[in-house]
């Protein structure tokens, strides 16, 4: 394997000094230019990167080929590319948002059933003294762990480390400001023990493909998924919650979703249990995409095949 190649500091800074500009620009513009600006940089994605668009295409048709015209797979793919610059943008925006006393109060006006989302997933985590919040690449996953904090639930959000450490104090910390613990994504295993262990819950993206995976059905192929989330609510006896925050169309609005509760069964095999657990949970991000197909991460290659890869549980 080789060595990937670290930036010099002038990369590093060059970097960091076009995102936040990028920041500050977009604080300061309304909504609705944002729209526009994540439109045209969607586009551009998906007419020049003809890697990204084969890929988003091709797994709409697998996905959902039955069930829409090749026309409506095109539109949703380019939606899809919108909807990830749209996320980015959106979320530099609502950080500013967030920091504002009557953030709440927006909040509430913006989303569906908010106060019975929250209550729901702040009573799942009151009693089980900690739980595993999962969520897909769809619609705005970084809304979640603020409002988890506004309402109570002390959250540790796994994330990918960057190779900048300049753009990474940049962008995590508005995550840290708002009480979240960020753990890196490698190695992470032992402090996520230790997080629910303290009656904290955690906070994951669990639907990419992973060379550490086990194979689950999504959209009807098989896509390696990582097993942590079960693992961890086996060995705890703790909940998953498969959570999202979707962008109502044409409006500035959400709709929010919090599932039932993921409990570890009794069972005679923990191999199977992982995997039917890692199963369920996968089906439930499944029907929340069904309902925002053109909000989700396509463009990356979920069902990615692994040369030499042998099953975790074989």
């Amino acid at each position: 394997m080789k060595n990937k190649r670290k930036k010099n500091k002038i990369v590093k800074l060059t970097e960091y000094s076009f995102a936040w500009l990028v920041f500050l620009i977009t604080r300061t513009l309304p909504f609705p230019a944002v729209i526009m600006i994540s439109k045209a940089l969607g586009d551009l994605l998906f007419y020049l990167s003809k890697k990204r668009r084969s890929i988003a295409v091709e797994n709409l048709r697998h996905a959902l080929g039955s069930e829409k015209t090749n026309d409506e797979i095109i539109r949703i793919a380019r939606q899809s590319c919108r909807s990830f610059f749209l996320t980015l943008l959106e979320i530099i925006k609502l950080r500013h948002i967030f920091s504002q006393p009557d953030a709440m109060e927006r909040l509430r006006n913006t989303t569906k059933d908010l106060d019975h989302l929250f209550s729901k997933a702040k009573k799942i985590h009151d009693d089980s003294g900690g739980c595993i919040f999962v969520t897909p690449h769809m619609g705005n996953w970084e809304v979640l762990p603020h409002v988890s904090s506004f309402i109570g639930i002390p959250l540790a959000v796994v994330a990918r480390p960057l190779d900048n450490e300049y753009l990474e104090k940049l962008i995590f910390e508005g995550r840290s400001s708002s009480g979240q613990v960020i753990i890196p994504k490698k190695n992470a295993m032992f402090v996520l023990q230790k997080t629910l262990q303290g009656g904290k819950s955690i906070g994951m993206l669990p639907d990419q493909s992973t060379m550490k995976g086990i194979s689950v059905d999504f959209f009807g192929r098989k896509a390696t998924t990582t097993p942590v989330p079960a693992i961890l609510a086996i060995t705890y006896r703790r909940p998953i919650v498969v959570v999202a925050c979707c962008r109502k169309m044409g409006n500035y609005s959400y709709e929010g979703f919090v599932s039932d509760p993921i409990y570890p069964g009794q069972y005679t095999s923990e191999k199977e249990e992982i995997i039917s657990i890692t199963r369920e949970m996968t089906r439930r991000m499944e029907s929340i995409i069904r309902k925002y197909p053109e909000q989700y991460l396509w463009i990356h290659n979920r069902w990615k095949t692994y040369k030499g890869k042998k099953e975790i549980f074989a």
